[in-house]
């Protein structure tokens, strides 16, 4: 998904959540997950090449990440975990073919609107036909200005390229993409919030919390 997006849905989910200062420290570490070093040969950062279970015990790692900086204090370094662990998430929906299958399950024409996109649906979340786009050679021409079309042809239809949803110009489907990501980080920010108050406690969720 790109950039712009990222932070766009960091902040509808979590600017009441978050003070500016932590807000800033999660949706920069959200942004690294794109630097050059986390494009290749991590596909568990993005949910690509099919890597489900790889993406979902990446962001396990991410959680036991956070309880174990705020254990020691170390609150910025949990930020950072729960900002690399959210891109995860939001990525599942630009990269998979998941919300293609929910908008499938309607009649021709007949989807509801953007926000009431089903996120977190187990039908869809463990369907048998659930893939992401696979990393060829030539993905890289689908991003570059000019040779897209050429990508298009080229490419397999399994491919990043052909199937990512990273912004509105791949579809129709991207408000839902955006939408269904709003809420996995709200979900997530849920989830590591009742885990934290579970195993650490009150104390340690303030400081999560930033309050």
């Amino acid at each position: 998904m790109l950039q712009q997006y990222h932070i766009e849905i960091c902040q509808r989910a979590l600017t009441e959540r978050f003070s500016p200062r932590t807000l800033g420290i999660v949706i920069e570490a959200n942004l690294g997950q794109d630097k050059l070093q986390g494009q290749f040969g991590h596909p568990e950062f993005h949910f690509d090449h099919n890597a489900f279970d790889a993406g979902y015990a990446y962001i396990e790692r991410q959680r036991c990440i956070i309880l174990d900086s705020l254990g020691d204090s170390k609150v910025d370094v949990a930020w950072q975990a729960f900002g690399r662990l959210i891109h995860t998430a939001q990525d599942f929906y630009a990269h998979s073919n998941y919300l293609s299958l929910w908008a499938d399950s309607f009649p021709k024409g007949k989807l509801p609107a953007p926000s009431q996109v089903a996120a977190l649906d187990a039908k869809f979340l463990n369907h048998p036909q659930l893939a992401s786009g696979k990393i060829y050679l030539w993905d890289w021409l689908a991003f570059v200005p000019g040779l897209h079309d050429l990508a298009m042809r080229i490419l397999p239809k399994d491919s990043h390229g052909y199937m990512n949803l990273d912004h509105p110009g791949r579809g129709a489907l991207f408000p839902y993409v955006f939408e269904a990501a709003v809420q996995r980080t709200v979900h997530e920010f849920e989830t590591i919030s009742s885990i934290i108050q579970q195993k650490l406690g009150d104390r340690f969720l303030s400081l999560f919390l930033d309050r």
